[in-house]
């Protein structure tokens, strides 16, 4: 194991937390406004846009970069095989458990809202007809990304490896380099596929989408590879953050001009900023953390623990939460409030006290399974062998 390896870098841990608990907001806001989501409120808000804007562009980005430190670390103490067993317990299982189990309520709640009258029950056997959404009832839903992230890791696994056991020197890349080069790389992939690919999270179609995610969780791969690019992103936060800012400005004038409106060069240019204004959040976010956030608590590893089956749980319950709410007569900050801490406590209560404690649900929910205690007469054969 190399010495990269053997140290605890909190600050990944602390961006894992956050990026994955900004999705509660996320997916609470979704019911406000007035993009394409499973129920809605009686009443969008168009102020709520401006945010949720602003979080789309680098909030799942951040993520498979996170992600793609994660699989760094996964393989420098695993096996080949042992990885990819790994891979399938702990992604392709709550991926399956979580599309037979955990996203039918939200499509029913949907189907109820479009008309659909009979029981859950009723309903329930439709999802094993397995026909795909939207036609159909069977989905991945939120849970997109864990299809996205198995077959990333898995098909991508021969140039992991590569990368993680060759020897290349990108110390002494400039920082401004670092700024620049990458938010390039992704403008040209917005330019040349975003029209052609809009996003669908289908796996199949979603050739845009792969570019930019892939490309990111490559660049979390060898930012752990490459220690001295971590310091240079640290020292270029300020310039990131400012250069962020300046094209998030430029990005909500596209917004309030409605982007869907221009066209040619002018369509280029706003995915040019779009995608370095990506790039340029995830190299601020990152600065900071770096700079800020490598802080050991006794609250991080219990976190970091308890977010994967938060995340498998969240939207659910969100969903739940606004088809009921959705006609109560509050305004829209009450039903804010009730459905994103709703949608804590429950997903903290389930996670804590019935996941984490009942040993058979934990693999199901992306947790590693209690170790069997070892028989006190094993432990008393091994001490008379030594002694």
């Amino acid at each position: 194991m190399d010495n990269q390896n053997k140290i605890r870098r909190y600050e990944f841990d602390w961006l894992r937390v956050l990026a994955f608990t900004l999705l509660i907001f996320y997916h609470t806001g979704m019911f406000f406004v007035s993009w394409e989501w499973h129920v809605k409120n009686n009443q969008l808000s168009e102020t709520m846009q401006i945010p949720m804007a602003f979080m789309s562009q680098w909030r799942m980005s951040l993520i498979f970069l996170v992600s793609g430190v994660g699989v760094y670390y996964a393989l420098g103490y695993r096996s080949t095989g042992t990885f990819i067993k790994d891979r399938l317990k702990r992604i392709f299982i709550p991926l399956l458990v979580g599309m037979l189990l955990v996203v039918p309520p939200q499509v029913y709640f949907e189907r109820v809202v479009q008309g659909y009258t009979g029981s859950y029950f009723s309903f329930l056997s439709s999802i094993f007809e397995f026909e795909p959404y939207p036609e159909g009832n069977f989905s991945w839903h939120h849970l997109w990304y864990l299809a996205y992230i198995l077959h990333y890791s898995l098909l991508l696994l021969p140039l992991l490896l590569y990368l993680r056991k060759s020897k290349f020197n990108l110390s002494n890349i400039n920082g401004f380099i670092l700024l620049l080069a990458p938010a390039l790389w992704l403008s040209l992939g917005g330019i040349f596929l975003n029209e052609r690919f809009p996003g669908t999270n289908d796996l199949l179609h979603d050739w845009a989408n792969h570019f930019l995610y892939i490309s990111v969780f490559l660049i979390g791969f060898i930012l752990m590879k490459v220690p001295d690019l971590q310091d240079k992103i640290r020292k270029m936060r300020w310039y990131s953050l400012a250069v962020a800012t300046v094209t998030i400005t430029i990005l909500y004038t596209f917004y309030w001009l409605d982007w869907q409106e221009i066209n040619g060069a002018e369509v280029a240019l706003y995915f040019l900023f779009k995608q370095s204004n990506r790039w340029f959040w995830l190299m601020a976010i990152l600065g900071f953390a770096i700079q800020h956030l490598n802080i050991r608590s006794r609250y991080l590893a219990q976190a970091n623990e308890m977010v994967y089956p938060f995340y498998i749980l969240h939207q659910t319950i969100t969903v739940a939460l606004g088809f009921y709410l959705r006609d109560a007569p509050l305004s829209i900050g009450a039903k804010f409030t009730l459905m994103s801490l709703g949608t804590f406590i429950l997903c903290f209560v389930l996670v804590k006290y019935v996941i984490m404690q009942v040993n058979w649900l934990r693999v199901p929910f992306g947790l590693k399974p209690f170790k069997k205690p070892v028989p006190l007469e094993q432990v008393q054969a091994v001490v008379q062998q030594v002694n």
